[in-house]
């Protein structure tokens, strides 16, 4: 055998280039080949060496494994290994700091009330009246007793859990229209409520039961006809529209009902020691203390003429930056449809709503401006949109308020003391993270100047948008504060919450007469969407939500909110309405019910604003009278950026208010000159034939409330606008 002599450094012989050795390496590698983990050995210092194993990939190669098998040993071991990442960042970087929980053992408890809390809420909540339901309460409350019921009639008792009725009696309505009187629909009595367990066995979708409608179209009509909003146009004859009134009032007792003068646990043997498998609190967080602290109870007067503080009757919205025609159209709606005393023949001894506008003019997280409200009246003033509600006629019925949200957070008792210690701004677990000095609201006038300085790229950035203009730039952060206000708002103030993005359709009379609390279904979820919500001033349910709700880093997304209720057993009295009623659309735009849509159809929100050309005749030549004829109100879903009336993008409201109108057209003339995307919409040349061929729903419902407004047609109910009215 040849060996190649090469001396090296240490005058030794080597042989690295021999066949001998070569074979040995070969062999050491073929053995090596077999092994699954390899040795490898890293020289960390002259001295020292680490060893260590990795895998060995040739081994592979070298094992017999099917191709199905293998396939899926690699996508498991690669979910593995997503899974453990998952959770370390779950465990160590999210702001839980929590482990993930199993993927079959459902969403985590949020619960932090005891059963005899529980229970002290279901009693002061029927005692109040806020419980006019015939629905059972659930067994887990474990009630000792039934609890009598002021808001319901005396019913045969048939289960434990119902509750035993000793309320005024009811008088179903009809209100068909009567000739000569039907050319326009009659408005519900002052004082009638709604029967919404009516509503819900007509419209719920999710309990379909025999003889019952469950398409959004047939709720519709039953909403119609029991309201008398088909004046002159109903075809039907059949006796079974009966079923269909639910519109009702009270016939006054003649002896006072007697009530439970203790609340439960007082003085007898709680019933919670029963089972207490039933109640699974949350994680890491403490019970509450019982027992919970409830105001007295107060029940709501029968006296349909007056105002009662205790339920008093207004609309709350939230709106952050610039007033735009979005909530324009809004507050136009609320003066078309509702009981406001604008007409000359009005009743003085009504009760009227009123609208109260909260408005966050910067960004959700920016330090508030001590002079905001003079400055926020300025705009107003100022603004075209926003001007022509600050008119003396509307001065009792539509105010503009400052929202403020330090000053709105320490003025809830529940969570004036802890907030500064949580996230303002979490949504369903989401918390977009900001600094300690902006949430607690140190305000100072220099710092409050800065906002005034930006560019626009800081502008667009998340924490200083104030208001969405684009679906780029969609201000988030104004939508989860938004989310936690209406919450605020009702619980210290009562009243209704509504979106910015809601038209008014119809008199709430009877919804203002429902003296429980509601909102409305998440499309075909059984969740809440809190557009629409009604919580009753300083209410039980409303401390339990909001100590609740701090006790989970005050997230006050709907869809969390709904597990809020349902982890605590008190869903029936934050009623879960069918979205037929406010948002109609929503369950066409996710692809159900399109065998039978209601009118009009719209498998898209954006319809609204840009109605297909195979439906484009239905706006103009239906009007008012074919949206969604019986519902309550109508959700359009956002679309801010997306003008109501692209030709006439101004209030166009007559010569009363010409100046607005006027500023108004300059602007927008100005805005299209800088723009190069935008088509020119209007000059001092144009004529008014500047309106595409068919216009949108959007288009012909602002100008039907305009014309309203200008004095050239009647509301809904035919009543005149009457300007000189006190």
């Amino acid at each position: 055998m040849a060996y190649q002599w090469r001396r090296s450094s240490n005058t030794l012989p080597s042989f690295s280039n021999s066949s001998t050795v070569r074979e040995k390496y070969a062999e050491r590698a073929r053995l090596h080949s077999r092994d699954w983990w390899i040795p490898v050995r890293v020289q960390i210092s002259p001295k020292w060496r680490l060893r260590f194993y990795i895998f060995n990939i040739q081994r592979l190669s070298t094992t017999f494994i099917p191709e199905k098998r293998a396939c899926i040993i690699f996508t498991l071991a690669a979910f593995s290994f997503s899974f453990v990442l998952f959770a370390l960042s779950k465990r160590f970087l999210s702001q839980s700091k929590q482990w993930p929980s199993s993927p079959f053992s459902g969403e985590p408890s949020t619960l932090v009330f005891q059963r005899e809390d529980l229970q002290r809420v279901w009693e002061w909540e029927v005692q109040s009246g806020h419980f006019p339901s015939r629905e059972r309460i659930p067994r887990e409350v474990q009630l000792k007793k039934p609890l009598t019921n002021p808001s319901l009639p005396p019913l045969p008792l048939n289960y434990a859990e119902s509750t035993r009725g000793v309320g005024p009696k009811r008088m179903y309505l009809d209100l068909t229209p009567q000739p000569p009187d039907g050319a326009y629909p009659r408005r519900p009595l002052p004082g009638s409520a709604a029967d919404l367990n009516i509503v819900m066995e007509h419209c719920d979708f999710s309990k379909k039961k025999a003889g019952c409608s469950s398409y959004v179209r047939d709720c519709l009509e039953v909403l119609r006809i029991g309201a008398g909003l088909d004046n002159g146009r109903r075809v039907r004859t059949n006796d079974s529209l009966d079923d269909w009134k639910y519109i009702y009032v009270e016939r006054p007792l003649d002896v006072p009902p007697k009530f439970d003068t203790e609340m439960h646990g007082s003085g007898a043997k709680r019933v919670e020691d029963r089972d207490k498998s039933t109640m699974i609190k949350k994680k890491d967080v403490p019970w509450e203390v019982p027992p919970i602290s409830l105001p007295p109870i107060h029940r709501s007067a029968f006296d349909a003429s007056s105002c009662d503080d205790y339920y008093p009757r207004i609309f709350h919205m939230f709106w952050a930056g610039t007033f735009t025609d979005k909530p324009y159209a809004t507050l136009l709606s609320f003066l078309f449809t509702q009981n406001l005393g604008l007409s000359r023949d009005s009743d003085p001894k009504v009760c009227r709503p009123q609208f109260w506008v909260w408005i966050n003019p910067g960004p959700a997280a920016s330090i508030p401006n001590p002079n905001a409200v003079h400055e926020m009246n300025r705009e107003l003033r100022s603004n075209p949109w926003a001007a022509p509600f600050l008119h003396p006629r509307f001065q009792d019925i539509i105010k503009f308020k400052l929202w403020n949200t330090t000053e709105q957070l320490d003025g809830v008792p529940e969570l004036k003391d802890e907030w500064r210690g949580r996230n303002l701004f979490n949504s369903g677990g989401r918390v977009v993270n900001v600094t300690k000095k902006v949430q607690n609201g140190s305000p100072s006038e220099g710092e409050a100047q800065k906002t005034k300085k930006r560019s626009t790229k800081e502008d667009n950035h998340i924490l200083n948008r104030a208001g969405s203009k684009s679906s780029s730039t969609y201000d988030r952060l104004s939508v989860i504060l938004s989310d936690m206000a209406r919450f605020i708002l009702c619980h210290r103030y009562g009243g209704i919450y509504l979106d910015a993005d809601t038209i008014f359709l119809r008199d709430w009379e009877d919804l203002w007469g429902w003296k429980g609390a509601f909102a409305y279904r998440w499309s075909r979820l059984a969740r809440y969407n809190t557009a629409v919500l009604k919580l009753n001033k300083n209410s039980a349910l409303g401390k339990v939500l909001f100590k609740t709700a701090l006790k989970n880093n005050l997230d006050f997304h709907p869809m969390t909110v709904s597990r809020y209720t349902k982890d605590a057993y008190l869903e029936p009295l934050l009623l879960r309405l069918p979205d037929a009623l406010f948002d109609s659309a929503w369950l066409n735009t996710e692809d159900y019910q399109l065998d039978r849509p209601p009118q009009p159809l719209f498998t898209s929100f954006e319809h609204f604003f840009d109605t297909p050309s195979r439906d484009g005749a239905a706006p103009q030549a239906m009007g008012f009278d074919g949206f969604f004829k019986g519902a309550y109100s109508y959700h359009f879903h956002n679309f801010w950026w997306r003008p109501f009336d692209p030709a006439r993008n101004w209030p166009d409201l007559g010569l009363r208010f010409a100046d607005n109108e006027q500023r108004a057209r300059i602007a927008n003339k100005e805005n299209t000159a800088n723009s190069r995307k935008t088509p020119k919409l209007w000059s001092e040349e144009d004529s008014e034939d500047v309106d595409q061929r068919d216009l949108a729903w959007a288009t012909v419902l602002k100008r039907t409330f305009e014309s309203y407004v200008r004095g050239e047609r009647t509301n809904m109910y035919g009543e005149w606008i009457d300007w000189e009215g006190a």
